[in-house]
């Protein structure tokens, strides 16, 4: 579909988003002078985020990859989002929580690229995108909205906005076995210390992480972006999200996969 936003439209879309995304504020939706109507704007607004970004982009995340996470925001289909390296924490630290909005916590299996995959014409196949992965992490996202109500206000906002990225936290590479393993079928648990625990598996994503990257790949080379070496992309919820509150302990174990955990400041 043709882009019909102009640049300034572009820009002033990033500039609110990001201002409210440092501040902690929120916004009922984007003005009509600067609302993207398109998956495609809302892409364009996304990647001035990462311009905005004094680092290397850290890598992608993808949202909405189960029915229901799709039907809770309105959406027919995944939404793909960058993961900017200032808010990717290594494992156990302690996190601020600030003005956290959705305040949940998601356990998601995760990718670290070995080998650039750069746009094509043709659709990527799930061995091709495989073969340029360098290793499997357990992985927690706690993701973000910069609107009051996200599940209102359609995709084409919801991307601009980052497919609500947040904080990320990245846990140790999974044994090298991981290849030869139904990630479908595996079992994954989540749990706020002394609070709840819910369980899952890489069925609800997508019916299959692998399928989940490969379909963040292709979505990518449709953008005319190249997916690097390096990068790493976390493919959504194995479980329904976890709630969190200020001071809270989250754990999510991926069995012989490894656990991953993080604790959140006041």
């Amino acid at each position: 579909m043709i882009q019909r936003m102009t640049n300034q439209q572009i820009e002033a879309a990033a500039d609110v988003l990001w201002d409210y995304w440092q501040s902690g504020r929120r916004t009922a939706c984007l003005a009509e002078t600067m609302r993207p109507s398109t998956r495609e704007e809302g892409y364009a607004v996304q990647a001035q985020l990462e311009r905005r970004s004094a680092f290397p982009l850290y890598g992608w995340k993808i949202a909405a990859t189960s029915e229901a996470g799709q039907a809770h925001i309105a959406v027919d289909g995944p939404l793909a989002g960058r993961l900017l390296r200032e808010r990717a924490y290594e494992a156990g630290l302690r996190i601020p929580f600030g003005a956290n909005h959705m305040r949940v916590a998601e356990a998601e299996f995760a990718f670290r690229m070995a080998g650039n995959l750069a746009p094509r014409v043709s659709p990527y196949s799930s061995s091709e995108v495989l073969a340029a992965v360098e290793s499997l992490h357990p992985a927690i996202e706690v993701p973000d909205s910069r609107y009051e109500d996200f599940t209102i206000v359609g995709a084409a906002q919801l991307i601009a906005d980052n497919a609500c990225a947040h904080d990320f936290v990245l846990g140790r590479p999974a044994p090298d076995e991981w290849r030869s393993v139904d990630l479908a079928a595996h079992r994954v648990s989540g749990s706020v210390a002394g609070k709840l625990q819910r369980d899952g598996s890489g069925a609800n994503v997508l019916g299959d992480p692998r399928t989940a990257l490969t379909w963040l790949v292709n979505e990518l080379s449709r953008l005319q972006i190249t997916l690097r070496a390096g990068q790493v992309v976390t493919t959504g919820t194995c479980l329904v999200p976890l709630p969190i509150e200020p001071n809270d302990r989250v754990v999510a174990d991926f069995g012989e996969f490894g656990t991953v955990e993080i604790c959140f400041g006041a």
